[in-house]
Order: structure tokens, then sequence, then C-alpha cells
């Protein structure tokens, strides 16, 4: 692969320095709610280890509506977002009620599914409950998708939830596809099966090796693989038929602002925020353990967000191992923190030097 053209290389230090400002903002805009563990599926990449009896008590709403509470006064709501995840949000009964009640804090609110028991009905339900944002998992053609969650009819179940949601036109509405062994030859026949049902936005993840998908090698893909589907989505972009662009982890160099729509930023603790379902608080629900900074049980949420996450705003500490003489540092500060092991801070996967392996 080439290296970092001039011109990007300028447009990538004006990008560092605004990352400065935000950082040092650090403006709450988008809030997960890990509503629940459990879930309908058994997806072997799953990061959560999420089962449809995990053991673990759905957080109640009043709960998390006390989080709201305390901010919704110290914050513009409205320029919050709510994302409901999981698990798999659908399993709650009260997924309505919860999201009036977000919606009259002045919170707009989405949510990721499955869409494993997504029908018109409740997407009616939903959309009158204030639903702004929706994100559908497709994983592949029947047989792909179908092995990577682990259930024989999930595609079937997939594809007619986003036959029913790309009908809507008033919400803010994607289908994220992750990229494995299974499916990497199969990107072309998505892409157009998508566009043939009216879908307008897709976002593409390779899977990052934790959890489930830790030590399975058909989950993963070779750096020329990992190139190549770099190269579709570019050129996904250029025939401008849909919307495509890679997930938000991984400095891409010469790919950056060219497969998604901006430079790569971990915004984990910058502007992103989580409750996770046993109340700990922390940034995207990737990040746990080592990565706790509180609990809303014991803690003020909006105290923690103003005066913790120091391990996510000043990532100096990431500058070890393959990072400590890497030449793109100070675009990448060190990949996303989902990517370094909780105990060691080592890194899990660098992006970059996927792309520019021989």
């Amino acid at each position: 692969m080439k290296n970092i053209p001039l011109k990007k290389r300028i447009s990538l230090n004006l990008f560092k320095h605004y990352r400065k400002v935000l950082t040092s903002l650090h403006e709450l805009t988008y809030l997960f709610w890990e509503c629940t563990l459990r879930c309908n599926l058994a997806c072997i990449h799953c990061g959560s280890d999420c089962l449809h009896n995990p053991g673990i008590k759905d957080m109640p709403l009043s709960d998390f509506l006390s989080v709201l509470d305390s901010l919704k006064d110290r914050i513009n709501p409205h320029l919050t977002t709510i994302a409901l995840t999981g698990g798999e949000p659908l399993m709650r009964n009260d997924l309505e009620e919860c999201g009036r009640a977000i919606s009259a804090r002045g919170f707009p609110w989405g949510m990721v599914t499955n869409g494993y028991v997504f029908t018109a009905k409740r997407f009616e339900q939903l959309l009158r409950s204030g639903l702004k944002s929706l994100t559908i998992s497709l994983d592949g053609l029947e047989q792909s998708h179908n092995w990577l969650r682990g259930r024989g009819d999930s595609y079937k179940k997939a594809l007619h939830a986003i036959e029913i949601a790309a009908k809507e036109k008033g919400i803010i509405f994607d289908v994220v596809t992750c990229v494995n062994q299974k499916n990497i030859n199969e990107l072309e026949m998505v892409r157009e099966l998508l566009v043939n049902r009216g879908v307008s936005h897709w976002r593409i993840f390779t899977i990052f090796p934790r959890g489930r998908a830790k030590d399975n090698p058909l989950l993963d893909v070779s750096p020329g693989q990992f190139r190549d589907v770099m190269e579709f989505i570019r050129q996904t972009r250029e025939k401008k038929i849909i919307h495509a662009s890679y997930g938000c982890e991984g400095f891409l160099g010469m790919y950056e602002a060219e497969v998604r729509d901006s430079y790569f930023f971990c915004r984990a603790g910058i502007d992103i925020g989580s409750v996770l379902v046993d109340g700990s608080i922390s940034a995207c629900p990737s990040l746990r353990g080592d990565y706790i900074q509180g609990t809303i049980y014991k803690d003020d949420f909006y105290d923690v967000w103003e005066h913790r996450f120091q391990v996510m705003r000043n990532r100096k500490w990431t500058k070890t191992g393959s990072c400590t003489d890497c030449s793109v540092y100070k675009w990448c500060l060190g990949n996303g923190l989902h990517l370094r092991e909780e105990k060691t801070g080592n890194l899990l996967r660098c992006h970059y030097r996927m792309l520019m392996s021989p």
C-alpha cells in the first residue's frame, strides 16, 4: 500500500488539533444504555457473551432515568443521543415505555437490533415512542448470516426487519455487516441486496479479537483481505449507489476520510459514555474491566463524566509496544481502546500495520 500523501498528512495534522479541542471540552453527545444482556441469538462473535438467560437482570428503567434526570439540567438533552444496546433490546417488553420516558426528557434515542423479533407492529409502536435511529445487522447471505448468528432462521428474520425499516424515511437507519471468512466474497451481493430493498446507509466492520471471537480464525481477515475490503468500500462510495463506510475503529493510513466520512478518532470517554447493565459507568460498551469509572448506584454520572475518564482522555500511556516508535501514532493515539488488553494495555490489532503488510 502507498504511504500517506502530503495533502492528507496536512489534513490529519489539522484534525489532530480539532481532536485535542474536543477532548478538552469532553461534551457528552452519545450515551449507550446496555439495557439488557439477554439475547435470542447465539452469535459466535459476541463481545458481550450474551445468553438467552445470562443470569443478570435487566436494568430497571427507573434506575437509568435517574441518570437522565441528573443530566438533563446540566447538558442540552437535545444534543445527546441515547443508544439502547444489549444483548438484544427487543427482549425487553417495556421498550416502548423506555422510549417514551427518554423522549419525555428531551433526549433523542435509537437502538441496535438483530431484527429477530422485529415486526411492523412493534416498529410502529417504537416510532410512536420516539425512536429516531435504528441499526439492524445483516452478516452476509443466508448461510453465512445464519452461521454467524447461530440460528437457522435468523437471516430471513433480519432481512424482513430491514425491508420494514427501509420504508420509513423519518428516522436514521443503517445496516451493519461484520466481515469474516464466510462472507468476505459476498459483499457485492449483499450490497445489491440492500440497494434493491431501499437501504441508503451501510456500515462494514471487521471483527475484533475479544469475547467469543478471540480464538476463532474464521472470524478474522488477512492483511490482503483487509485491503480488499477497504477498496470495496472506497469503490462503493464512488459509485454512490449506497453510502458505505467502514466502522469506527482503526487508523487507516491513505484510506482515511475515503472509506468513512471523517478521520479516525476513538471517542470513547471523549464524547461517548455508557451505562452498563449492572450500573457501571464506562464509555463504549466494549470497555469494561479496568476502564470502569464508577457506578450509578454510588456515583453521580455527571460528576464522573466531568472528573474521571483520564485513562481515555490522556492516552500517552498507549505509546508502548508496537506504538512506541510508530510514525503515525500522533494521528492514531494507539488505536481504539477496546483493542487493548485490559490488564497489560498491549495492542491486540493495528489496522495500519495490516494495511502496510506485504
